[in-house]
């Protein structure tokens, strides 16, 4: 590879971003791993061929290859989450820079998160409890909030570490223990600033590991059911001047927790290894494959160079599964989910109640899964994948 390629999920997530970005890694010489948007609620699955698997949230999803990660100004970083993670790859924090203006997350932002979920009881937006979204609102009200650079100054780092505390309510954890493990965070990772991501790009190929995926985006999905994250190649466009727009679809489409399905079918024989009902996400949810949100995704993302179709294994196993081209709304058959305004909520949860109502309209079962893809969202299908390690996966040579 010699250019630098952004991989982006065009569902709701759990498409195998961290397998591709693996894959990637395994086929060319890559400088560095740029996580571009998201926290510690990611899990990106990653199994080599020597059987070696690790389920990535912060590091990037090369590290199993040697391939260094660096988390840019977009990243809502966690120390605490990281230093776990860490300790389950053997400590590599040499392959780790952090953006000093990284937001930090902490134990009141999660706190106050998992409450504020709860509080919603039946009528829950969704959640992976980790205080990402509570990170971010935080610092839209508050010009001081805690970013990774302070962990270089105990009296800076105690003083925005305890107005989080006092805004926020208890977490039950002592303040100055807090203090000192973020002390310790700050003096093991290599924290630089913006230009060091700059020089990254300049000294080879580098890969944007995206988190989450376009329809749970903050202004461009499914309005309440959403992240506090823009999970279009917005931030990479920020990042880099030129860059390949890989987008990673599933053969069937799937959704963690509350919201908008319009092809959910429980009846689905589709096991999943590696996501399951959790506490604050909810249900793990499957359905046919989704071709007329997945266009939508394509669209308010900006397009896409070429596509990465992820488990086509699955479909001979499960004979039922099909592709949903068209839906029916309020008596009307949908083709296309028209994009609303830029940064128009009130648009987007108009969008979500009309999604609510909505039903497969036209079902087709295709000879060929990647054909019939690549037709349905008009970008070329580059890489296919049949099973988990990077031997799995099939390239077309699209990327260079």
């Amino acid at each position: 590879m010699n250019e630098h390629v952004a991989v982006v999920d065009l569902g709701y997530g759990d498409a195998g971003k961290g397998t591709v970005v693996d894959a990637l890694c395994d086929r060319g010489r890559i400088r560095a791993v740029l996580r571009f948007n998201g926290g510690a609620q990611a899990a990106h699955n990653v199994v080599t061929e020597d059987g070696r698997q690790h389920t990535f949230a912060q590091f990037g999803s090369g590290t199993l290859r040697g391939v260094p990660t660096h988390l840019t100004r977009f990243v809502v970083v966690d120390p605490l989450a990281l230093a776990a993670e860490a300790a389950a790859l053997g400590n590599p924090y040499e392959l780790l820079t952090v953006d000093g203006d990284a937001l930090l997350a902490t134990p009141w932002h999660r706190a106050a998160n998992q409450r504020r979920e709860r509080a919603r009881g039946g009528s829950r937006h969704g959640s992976c409890g980790m205080g990402v979204g509570e990170t971010m609102a935080y610092a839209l009200g508050h010009p001081h909030a805690p970013r990774v650079a302070d962990t270089l100054s105990r009296t800076g780092l105690r003083r925005r570490l305890a107005a989080v505390e006092s805004d926020l309510g208890p977490a039950g954890v002592p303040l100055d223990d807090v203090v000192d493990a973020y002390l310790a965070f700050g003096r093991t990772v290599a924290i630089v600033g913006t230009p060091y991501g700059e020089r990254l790009l300049t000294e080879g190929a580098c890969v944007f590991e995206g988190a989450q995926g376009v329809l749970l985006d903050e202004w461009r999905g499914w309005h309440p059911h959403t992240t506090w994250s823009t999970t279009t190649f917005d931030n990479v466009a920020e990042l880099c001047g030129s860059f390949t727009r890989l987008g990673v679809v599933r053969t069937y489409t799937t959704r963690h927790g509350a919201g908008p399905f319009v092809t959910e079918d429980p009846a689905l024989n589709l096991p999943e290894g590696h996501n399951a009902t959790g506490e604050w996400q909810g249900a793990f949810r499957v359905g046919h494959f989704d071709a007329v949100a997945h266009r939508y995704a394509v669209e308010v993302a900006g397009g896409v160079d070429a596509l990465a179709v992820t488990h086509l294994d699955i479909p001979d196993s499960c004979p039922e599964l099909r592709i949903c081209e068209s839906y029916a709304v309020d008596g009307e058959p949908w083709t296309r989910i028209e994009p609303g305004p830029a940064r128009d909520l009130g648009h987007q949860e108009a969008l979500t109640a009309r999604l609510n109502r909505a039903e497969p309209r036209t079902l087709s079962r295709p000879a060929d899964w990647p054909e019939a893809i690549e037709g349905l969202l008009s970008a070329p299908v580059e890489i296919e994948s049949y099973g988990p390690s990077s031997a799995d996966k099939k390239f077309r040579n699209r990327i260079h």
